[in-house]
């Protein structure tokens, strides 16, 4: 399965990525929304900026995948803890993340630039920061 992430620009965690130090994505809601149980291992994650660039730059392979059960804000607070030396996450992004019942930690490897491409937004009828799109042939224009 492939899917369309959104990266933090302002964060910079495409740089991060690319120069090893974040390895692993985070997303986590009030429940359980997507990608939670619907990213695997061996899927590949398709990278686009979130400062309305809108092209797909780069990709990644799913090495592990943790869907959390649900949370107290405690125990949000402490998984993000235990994994923060692979998510690198900022001020801003540790007060998004943090307290959400349910988290999807995703590491990630092999990550490789491309050459960009725009997809097509009117395949989604929601356009979340976190898109599956099964195969993205489907949706590259």
């Amino acid at each position: 399965m492939d899917h369309i992430v959104y990266l933090d620009a302002k964060a910079k965690e495409a740089e991060m990525i690319f120069a090893g130090t974040k390895t692993m994505i985070i997303r986590g809601a009030a429940g359980r929304k997507i990608p939670h149980g619907r990213v695997f291992e061996n899927d590949v994650l398709y990278f686009v900026l979130n400062n309305a660039s809108a092209k797909v730059f780069a990709r990644a392979v799913v090495k592990k995948v943790i869907n959390s059960e649900k949370l107290t804000p405690p125990e949000s607070a402490k998984l993000i803890e235990d994994n923060q030396s692979k998510l690198r996450l900022t001020e801003k992004q540790l007060d998004r993340w943090s307290g959400k019942r349910y988290l999807v930690l995703i590491e990630i490897e092999n990550p490789e630039e491309l050459t960009p491409f725009a997809f097509n937004k009117g395949e989604f009828t929601n356009m979340d920061d976190w898109l599956p799109v099964e195969d993205i042939n489907k949706v590259k224009l």
